[in-house]
């Protein structure tokens, strides 16, 4: 149960002094207020820290409840949930898994009636309050399973929102129907009351395989943040034809997209034949990899190829609209000339080379160095070399 006397001043006080302090502590030991026990404090303290970068908003905003640590965990970031309310379209939308509320505060932003299903009472309930601290008003906060409430009304919309988690049972997850709610089971039912779903999955899903599992699948927007896959967002229009649309999106201090047809994927690569000094190393973002684009990727931007089997590219030129990081390349070392090397410095990148990061630092006693790095690869010639670079563009 949601238990009030956590918003008292005194209380809300006591949890904003001990935000640098021992939470395990402060569960140990006695509680310091009548009704509320010291675990319960002791989680909107741990919950209210893990909030701060991720949920700001909320952080910055008197008298937030906060659910357990693992919801906070599970739900969407501010970042990411904000790019996704400009995906819904309409005045409508019900979010049928609505969990702490954070989706669905965002397409209240967008879309002026939002319906938030939440099967947990008491995240509901928590929902429903923080929803009035933040002063939104047009969100409807239901109580039920979004699946039963859907069939409990003939009521349509013009986007469905759904977050299915994986199954308690399940490990990492690959496939649409290992999740719950099972949208592939109920895929007729849900879609039949609207013409756009919008299903958020964990990045570990393969696209392959949800794009055999699901039907009319317009988009797939692939969010990173900071080098970070976080999220795959599948939008669906009913009856939709054509070649699905894949749009790597990173969520940095300036949004990148790299966007592309389904239908386009398959393209020959241009590679580099040699590697020379002061040219421009890329690496892609996470977002790009996911996307599978490994070719086009190279296309788009003018970049040759290092290898078949490296996704890493080089340039004369630095292209700043490029999702990922650029290197400038002061130095190529052959890999048998490797232990000839003395007072090696730099952040190890390891690409397509036989050997582990933290093993290579530990046997030729790499130095860490701010702006410099060390990439060990191979070339087009399969042979191993170490590029000596200094970054020029982060993520």
């Amino acid at each position: 149960m949601m238990n009030q006397e956590i918003l008292d001043d005194a209380v809300q006080n006591y949890i904003n002094l001990n935000l640098i302090g021992d939470v395990n502590k402060i569960a140990l030991s006695k509680s310091p207020f009548k009704n509320i026990s010291a675990a319960e404090v002791a989680n909107q303290i741990s919950a209210k820290k893990k909030a701060e970068k991720k949920l700001p908003t909320w952080f910055s905003t008197a008298k937030i409840y906060y659910p357990s640590t693992l919801s906070i965990e599970q739900t969407s970031s501010e970042v990411t949930a904000k790019y996704k309310s400009k995906l819904a379209k309409g005045d409508t939308l019900i979010d049928l898994t609505g969990g702490f509320g954070i989706d669905a505060y965002y397409f209240s932003k967008t879309v002026p009636k939002v319906t938030h299903c939440e099967i947990n009472q008491d995240l509901s309930a928590i929902g429903k309050h923080n929803a009035e601290c933040l002063v939104v008003k047009n969100i409807n906060f239901q109580a039920v399973n979004g699946l039963e409430y859907l069939e409990n009304n003939q009521l349509t919309y013009d986007t469905i929102y759904i977050d299915p988690a994986r199954r308690a049972e399940k490990g990492k997850v690959f496939l649409l129907k290992d999740c719950t709610p099972d949208v592939i089971s109920n895929f007729d039912k849900i879609i039949s009351r609207s013409e756009r779903l919008i299903i958020k999955t964990a990045p570990l899903l393969d696209i392959s395989a949800g794009l055999s599992e699901l039907k009319w699948v317009s988009e797939i927007h692939i969010l990173s943040v900071k080098n970070e896959c976080k999220e795959l967002v599948w939008v669906i229009d009913k009856n939709f034809k054509g070649s699905t649309k894949i749009i790597a999106v990173t969520l940095n201090e300036i949004e990148k997209e790299f966007s592309f047809l389904l239908n386009d994927i398959n393209t020959n690569a241009v590679y580099a034949d040699e590697i020379t000094l002061n040219t421009y190393i890329y690496e892609p973002d996470a977002a790009l990899l996911k996307s599978g684009a490994f070719n086009l990727i190279g296309v788009k931007y003018d970049l040759k190829k290092l290898h078949q089997q490296t996704q890493l590219y080089v340039s004369q030129k630095i292209e700043q609209t490029f999702p990922g990081r650029i290197f400038k390349i002061k130095s190529i070392i052959k890999g048998n000339e490797l232990k000839k090397q003395k007072e090696l410095s730099g952040n190890v990148i390891v690409r397509n080379y036989p050997a582990k990061a933290e093993e290579l630092v530990k046997k030729f006693k790499i130095k860490s160095e701010k702006d410099a790095f060390l990439i060990f690869t191979k070339n087009l010639q399969n042979e191993l070399i170490i590029i000596s670079a200094e970054i020029v563009q982060y993520y």
